[in-house]
């Protein structure tokens, strides 16, 4: 299940607020428990702990009376002694205060947590067993009471008598003591254990207040984390805001967020792509005015020059006739005339190349398309350049792919843009080098690749290479990859260019496929 950004910070902080609101309870918990805890021994055990001490005590008191009574020989006095502990130390003290102690143990096991339970219940046993021989304690010593009170008492009768109290009260003295020494170690062993818990839920609530604390840091640092794609957002709103479209944020997830990063991304990459199409363009537009400019001038140049270097031609065509029925002293005289009128004409076929070239770029024929074998076409184009490569020293490779499929071309100028690249790559390698012409077949186009291993061009130059007469060769018009790039654009397709300085330089044509 994908949670919203907004989703996941609120049960961040739903986690840290529940986190405290544990240890919250957890310390009210244990304060509670304490206060039972400190409510049991206070209200009770140490209360039951003090009338088992008062009735020790009294019992104590009261054995001192019997033993006195018992070491005095004067009956007077031993009647007094007896009239004085029915009054000071009357039986039923003992009695009154089990009954009380038994009552005040039952509230108390009311109140008492269910480990306690068992121990009250013994206690209240204890206390009933006290009670019941405390009874009889007190039937037994009014007994030797009413013995020793009488004139002539039966001195047998009283020696018995005398044996059993004194037994009783050894027995009552023990059980009290004992009673008092368990209530004494039941608080001892509660204060040790209350003790022991506070000390444990001190520690136990620094660990879990720690743990909080660390948890809401933590979440706090998570939150922190989510939200960081937001700044990296905003910096590349900033950069695209600049103009730098290459911004891309790169952000993972499938929150809110990272879902606007990428379309943000791709919206990056539409405006880089946009910007690159609108400057292709505008480079077009730049070539096509060039060519427009040079085209204008071309037909002005052509129609300024054309017709006078056709009447130079005729005329220096009827000269050389004239020299060849003129007779001349000299021989050598005859050769010098006849070499310089072949001069002039080859320097006036030059300037019809050039105005051809001018003509050409002025006036584009439309081309003739229709479906052309690209490999025959190149075939022949290397066939008829085999002589010239072989002799500047080319070897040419062909890896033309099996059953390359037929293009949309006009064959003649695309015979003009094979034999261009064929002239450059040719002059690229002065020493002579290694020609390789290749075909792939794209899924819409077919492409043509001519690389040379000559001297190659640096980036500088290749951005310039297509432009109307940039030339980096002498005497050259900078119109040859002009020309041909404007007849491939015709076709509907393209040609670019690799180079590496030093390694050589690959065209690559792109044609339509049939």
């Amino acid at each position: 299940m994908k949670l919203s950004l907004a989703t996941r910070i609120f049960l961040g902080y739903a986690v840290v607020l529940v986190t405290f609101g544990l240890v919250s309870l957890f310390s009210v918990a244990e304060l509670h428990r304490n206060r039972l805890e400190i409510r049991l021994v206070s209200q009770g055990y140490l209360q039951l702990s003090q009338d088992a001490a008062e009735m020790e005590m009294n019992h104590a008191n009261q054995q001192r009376h019997t033993s006195r009574m018992l070491e005095e020989d004067s009956a007077e006095i031993r009647r007094a002694i007896i009239r004085l502990a029915r009054v000071y130390v009357p039986t039923t003290f003992i009695s009154q205060r089990l009954a009380a102690t038994r009552e005040r143990a039952t509230q108390l096991r009311a109140m008492a947590p269910e480990s306690e339970v068992r121990f009250i219940q013994e206690l209240e046993v204890r206390l009933a067993e006290l009670d019941t021989r405390y009874r009889e304690y007190g039937r037994a010593a009014e007994s030797v009471f009413d013995a020793f009170s009488k004139q002539a008492p039966d001195k047998a009768q009283v020696e018995r008598a005398t044996a059993d109290v004194l037994s009783m009260e050894d027995a009552i003295g023990r059980e009290l003591r004992l009673l008092r020494l368990s209530l004494s170690n039941r608080i001892r062993e509660r204060v040790d254990g209350a003790e022991e818990r506070e000390r444990q839920t001190g520690l136990a609530i620094i660990s879990l207040s720690v743990a909080a604390i660390l948890l809401g840091l933590g979440a706090t640092a998570w939150s922190a984390r989510t939200l960081r794609p937001v700044r990296t957002l905003i910096e590349g709103v900033s950069r695209i805001g600049k103009g730098d479209y290459s911004a891309q944020l790169g952000v993972k997830g499938h929150d809110e967020v990272a879902v606007l990063a990428r379309a943000f991304d791709q919206m990056a990459r539409s405006l880089q792509a946009r910007e690159a199409q609108i400057k292709a363009q505008a480079e077009a537009l730049m070539r096509a005015e060039q060519l427009a400019a040079v085209g204008r001038i071309s037909a002005q140049i052509v129609h300024e020059v054309r017709n006078p270097l056709s009447s130079i031609g005729l005329n220096v065509e009827l000269l050389g006739d004239a020299v060849e029925q003129a007779t001349f002293p000299d021989p050598a005289e005859a050769g010098e005339v006849k070499d310089l009128l072949s001069a002039v004409t080859r320097e006036v076929d030059r300037l019809a190349d050039v105005t051809e070239h001018y003509l050409r770029m002025a006036r584009p024929q439309r081309p003739d398309l229709d479906p052309r074998d690209v490999t025959a076409v190149l075939d022949g184009v290397l066939d008829f350049s085999r002589e010239e490569l072989m002799r500047a020293g080319v070897e040419v490779v062909r890896e033309f792919a099996p059953q390359t499929p037929a293009v949309l071309a006009d064959e003649g100028q695309l015979r003009q843009v094979f034999l261009n690249l064929l002239r450059n790559s040719r002059e690229a390698m002065p020493h002579g080098g290694l020609l390789t012409i290749a075909t792939r077949p794209l899924e819409q186009d077919v492409e043509v690749t001519v690389k040379d291993t000559g001297q190659g061009m640096t980036e500088e130059v290749r951005q310039h290479l297509f432009e109307p007469f940039f030339t980096t060769k002498e005497g050259g018009t900078g119109l040859g990859l002009a020309v041909s790039q404007q007849i491939l654009q015709a076709h509907g397709g393209s040609l670019s260019c690799q180079s590496i300085p030093g390694q050589g330089t690959a065209f690559v044509l792109r044609l339509p496929r049939a």
